[in-house]
């Protein structure tokens, strides 16, 4: 088979795994499949939602189908208020009626949402069945699918109930995104962004440069940016997941970095209700906020918070923090995962392509953060 597209392995001890980039791959999933050992005649339950069903639901079919795959498809209204566990036993009612078994497969086939419900899926049915991801909007194919944190929300907080399952397979088609709004598009450059910021000076500088060339929306929307450019941030924000979830599989200590602008990201989304903002929308808002942190901490510059909400603002992501009681905010800190004896942990930026975790933060610090926050300031 012919190399048009770039692999990048996430290098775990136990079962690493490729992460195949490329234009055109969808249609030719049952193919890696077999190249990844799974066998012609292995049952596969296909997990997506009414849009990605209708946009790429047939290509995908047929690209298991082909290779000889028993192929069920389950389409579930995806939606970051529906992931539930009563979600996932939907699922599970499924795999049930398709009678998968240990040697058979879910994919997930849709963003965040649908691949974490379907991983955390696959990672519960028979004790743990083998899951592929494959990620259709940007944040998915940045992030969500990569690493193995599945998971279902929980009333009291964002993934509260979860495990980590890693796929067999990570399969990015970028020519997906054509049917991808634009709004779930610049929330997904939330993600890349905090790549940049956390450990990638040179996407940081990559995406300046192109917002610098075409400062009305270069970072906001597929076409705007280009396919060159986009394949580019693909491949660098997969590869410093992959490096990270290499050397923590588990969030053990360095994955944590992953959470930048998720702290408050989380608390943004909880308390405005799922789905009044989007992932990389609160998680844009979090990275602003921390920064803010950062700054009142002595941790990083003025001068480079304005760099970040300036790459933020490009990317056409919100700029002004919610309307949100502050109190309730501190309240729901204490819920987050990452809260360690009671202290809340937060990802705060040291210089572009840096950043440190501190329990520290004095809840003072943060209540003028997101007072700035909430003044709107939009860098341009």
């Amino acid at each position: 088979m012919p190399q048009d597209h770039r692999t990048i392995t996430v290098s775990l001890t136990a079962d690493p795994y490729p992460i195949l980039i490329g234009e055109g791959l969808l249609g030719r999933l049952g193919s890696f499949l077999i190249e990844r050992g799974f066998q012609s005649g292995t049952r596969v339950l296909v997990v997506t939602n009414p849009e990605v069903q209708g946009f790429h639901g047939a290509e995908a079919l047929t690209g298991l189908e082909s290779s000889g795959f028993v192929v069920r498809t389950l389409v579930l209204e995806a939606g970051e208020e529906r992931k539930t566990p009563a979600t996932v036993a939907a699922i599970h009612d499924a795999a049930f009626a398709h009678r998968l078994e240990r040697s058979s497969l879910i994919v997930a086939l849709g963003g965040g949402v649908v691949g974490d419900m379907a991983g955390f899926a696959a990672a519960t049915w028979l004790r743990g069945i083998a899951v592929v991801q494959v990620p259709t909007t940007l944040l998915a194919m940045v992030d969500a699918a990569i690493g193995g944190k599945t998971g279902v929300n929980h009333p009291g907080g964002k993934n509260l109930i979860g495990a980590f399952h890693q796929p067999k397979l990570v399969l990015i088609d970028p020519r997906v995104l054509v049917t991808l709004p634009e709004r779930e598009f610049r929330a997904g450059m939330a993600e890349v962004i905090k790549y940049a910021v956390i450990g990638d000076e040179q996407l940081f500088n990559d995406l300046e440069q192109a917002a610098e060339r075409d400062p009305r929306g270069a970072l906001a929307s597929r076409e705007a940016m280009g396919p060159e450019l986009l394949q580019r941030l693909l491949e660098r924000s997969a590869a410093a997941k992959a490096r990270v979830v290499a050397a923590d599989e588990r969030e053990g200590g360095l994955r944590a970095i992953l959470n930048y602008g998720h702290t408050l990201g989380h608390a943004v989304e909880n308390l405005s209700g799922y789905g009044t903002w989007l992932h990389g929308e609160a998680v844009g808002l979090g990275m602003i906020a921390a920064g803010d942190i950062a700054v009142a901490m002595g941790l990083w510059s003025q001068a480079d918070q304005d760099r970040q909400r300036r790459l933020v603002a490009a990317a056409g992501l919100p700029m002004g923090w919610p309307a949100l009681d502050p109190d309730v905010v501190l309240t729901a800190l204490q819920a987050d995962k990452k809260v360690r004896q009671g202290k809340v942990r937060f990802v705060l930026p040291t210089g572009v392509g840096s950043v440190t975790i501190r329990d520290d933060v004095d809840p003072a610090t943060i209540r003028a953060a997101l007072a700035v926050a909430a003044s709107n300031v939009v860098f341009r």
